[in-house]
């Protein structure tokens, strides 16, 4: 497996160059930075990798810096380093999504599966987030019959329904349908299902409003 990018941010210029050269030594791709804004500043950065965070830093914390992230949508998994852990302060970490908590010093034994875990984390991410693109790009490419039609077929209408439904015949639905798993690229309607349920296609018919008693 490649190794992605660590990005060290710490104060602390002996922990910062003690850990990346630790790193360094193991064969990892290193940025250090010194404080929060040294790493904005970088914004943004590409391909895979995660966050070595010292949680007490002046100016901004860690855990700011880690809000800010969130609110910037940097999906970097974030694994954060303290001299002086506490159980509020990795409650609130964990809360806000970090994938451990270390205590400061960290053996490499302990360190190096963990940054492993989080870059194959991001690694996967960045995955689903193309394969969900690529999707969406594809029911772009529906007409506006094939998406009716497509609509129907996931919620489990007959081609006699929908062609009722739509007022065209049974041989029309089938091409039509033919033409959505083609563009979609699924070989059956179990598999179109499932990637409309993973993008929040209504998979499911609308319930039926009872009937009042007169019949209305």
């Amino acid at each position: 497996m490649s190794h992605g990018t660590v990005f060290v941010i710490d104060d602390d210029a002996q922990v910062r160059e003690g850990m990346s050269r630790l790193l360094r030594l193991a064969g990892r791709r290193v940025v250090a930075c010194a404080s929060a804004q040294e790493f904005i500043d970088l914004l943004p950065v590409t391909g895979i990798g995660c966050i070595l965070l010292d949680v007490t830093m002046p100016d901004m914390s860690g855990l700011q810096l880690h809000e800010t992230l969130l609110a910037r949508a940097v999906d970097l998994p974030v694994i954060y380093l303290t001299g002086q852990g506490s159980v509020p302060l990795s409650v609130r970490a964990m809360k806000q999504g970090a994938l451990d908590f270390l205590e400061k010093p960290v053996e490499a034994e302990l360190l190096f599966p963990i940054i492993d875990q989080a870059q194959e984390r991001h690694r996967q991410q960045r995955e689903s987030l193309q394969r969900t693109g690529e999707i969406r790009r594809r029911l772009s490419e529906l007409s506006p019959r094939e998406r009716e039609v497509m609509e129907r077929v996931i919620v489990g209408r007959l081609n006699k329904q929908i062609a009722g439904d739509l007022g065209i015949s049974e041989k029309t639905v089938k091409a039509h349908r033919g033409r959505v798993m083609a563009k979609i690229g699924v070989r059956s309607v179990a598999e179109l299902v499932k990637l409309c349920d993973e993008l929040g296609i209504a998979t499911q018919p609308p319930l039926r409003k009872p009937r009042s008693p007169d019949g209305v």
